[in-house]
């Protein structure tokens, strides 16, 4: 059996930066081998459903603004750079940069979180719409969309690491 301080180090990024989602998955009795990307995504989203609103919202709050500052200064998580740079985000004009940061801060302002999405198979246009679309939601719509994000983006993170079977 892998043991909790493995698993923690291996899985404990997958959901940004809160590596609690891991180590209650693992001391819960969750994790069975073989690991697979399903089974640990299933184990892992139980305990993001389960924990606390603060919580869950602390795990949106870790999420990095896209095309944001952190891109610029080339401090994000590796995952989240080949995220954003596989959508084209690491090349935007300035005019769609420009863009992005404005509906970031408004995003923010409204919401509290930045916004989030799973972008794998995505372009710019399809986020920038999906951005002017979601800004105009409900702060429950939201934070319950942007939580959805936050597990798909866990699978596509968990599938790119584990076999399903």
């Amino acid at each position: 059996m892998i043991s909790r301080d493995d698993f923690v180090g291996r899985f404990g990024g997958v959901f940004e930066h809160s590596p609690f989602i891991a180590e209650r998955a693992y001391d819960a009795g969750a994790i069975a081998e073989p690991l697979t990307f399903g089974g640990v995504h299933a184990a892992l989203a139980r305990v993001f459903r389960a924990a606390s609103e603060a919580e869950r919202l602390g795990v949106l709050q870790a999420h990095p603004d896209l095309a944001g500052r952190l891109a610029i200064a080339g401090e994000l998580t590796e995952d989240s750079r080949k995220e954003q740079a596989g959508a084209g985000l690491d090349r935007l004009s300035p005019e769609e940069h420009a863009r992005f940061t404005e509906l970031n801060a408004a995003y923010v302002t409204k919401f509290g979180f930045p916004f989030i999405i799973a972008v794998k198979g995505l372009g710019k246009a399809d986020i920038l719409a999906a951005f002017e679309t979601r800004i105009g939601n409900g702060r429950d719509t939201e934070f319950a969309t942007a939580a959805a994000q936050v597990e798909k983006i866990a699978l596509l993170r968990l599938q790119s690491m584990l076999p399903e079977a």
